[in-house]
């Protein structure tokens, strides 16, 4: 279900294109393509890590970049969920993760809640919170 607040009514297709740039960004990071996924993060990006830790987006692409920490599995196990208001679209759903960090394994199941914002017309993740399903 996605909902908008949006003058020009093309809400579904907007969400739409959220969701498509979300799944896009979750498998650059399992493929470690960074490439896109520094094209896809804001240079201001921040994400809140299930352990309460804060990452800028130096850390956290340098970390994938190095090898230091991997994603094996990083999948959506629920619906997408998608509000979008003008130029800000917040996203909330589940996934099941498994990675690798600093050669420790670990699998999790998490919620995700996650704000992009339009810059000169492309979405960028800006902020991100994943908060572990025990």
């Amino acid at each position: 279900m996605s909902r908008q607040v949006n003058a020009g009514g093309d809400a579904e297709r907007l969400a739409d294109l959220v969701r498509s740039t979300e799944r896009q960004r979750l498998r650059a990071l399992v493929q470690a393509n960074m490439v896109i996924a520094n094209r896809l993060h804001a240079d201001d990006f921040a994400l809140i890590t299930p352990g309460g830790g804060a990452w800028s987006k130096a850390r956290y692409l340098g970390g994938i970049a190095a090898g230091t920490f991997r994603y094996v599995v990083f999948e959506p196990t629920s619906e997408i969920v998608v509000r979008v208001h003008g130029d800000v679209a917040l996203i909330r759903y589940q996934s099941r993760i498994e990675l690798v960090n600093n050669c420790e394994p670990g699998e999790l199941r998490a919620w995700h809640t996650d704000t992009y914002e339009r810059r000169n017309g492309v979405w960028l993740i800006v902020w991100s919170q994943a908060t572990e399903i025990r």
